[in-house]
């Protein structure tokens, strides 16, 4: 009896591991369309890297624009303004990353939520939650607009 209730819990783990696994993989797995709503944000991000204002904005819907959570204020601006703004030359080099992007389509309209990190030469400088509303023109996914959170209490990454 002892070791049928022994086989049991080991049966009952491995399904339980294999059940965590399968949730697991699918909760960050990307369909095609995600990864489509996905590439202009990456694209921006690239733009932001090379400190190349055009690239930055070509993924955005013209006349759209920013809210930066700064100290609990707003900080608004144009994706006109953001691309001048970090497309100037710079000899510091600077990289956004977002993780585990929830994403969440409805025909031509999506949104993306997703943890931030905001690197400056290598080195975590702030951190927080980007909110991308997107929208599809013409087939192609564009930014409209773009919310964050920003804080420099990050932990060490």
């Amino acid at each position: 009896m002892a070791s049928m209730y022994g086989h049991a819990k080991q049966l009952i783990f491995v399904f339980s591991m294999i059940l965590s696994a399968g949730l697991a993989a699918g909760a960050f797995a990307q369909s095609a369309e995600e990864q489509a709503v996905l590439a202009p944000i990456h694209a921006m991000f690239d733009g932001m890297a090379k400190r190349d204002a055009a690239a930055i904005k070509a993924p955005t819907l013209p006349g759209g624009g920013m809210v930066l959570m700064r100290d609990g204020k707003p900080a608004q601006m144009t994706f006109e303004a953001f691309a001048e703004r970090v497309g100037k030359p710079g000899t510091t080099q600077i990289e956004e990353r977002i993780h585990d992007p929830l994403v969440r389509i409805d025909n031509d309209l999506a949104v993306v939520w997703a943890p931030f990190d905001f690197l400056v030469d290598g080195k975590v400088d702030h951190c927080g939650t980007d909110l991308f509303n997107m929208v599809r023109v013409d087939g192609k996914w564009m930014i409209a607009s773009v919310a964050d959170t920003g804080t420099k209490n990050c932990s060490a990454k």
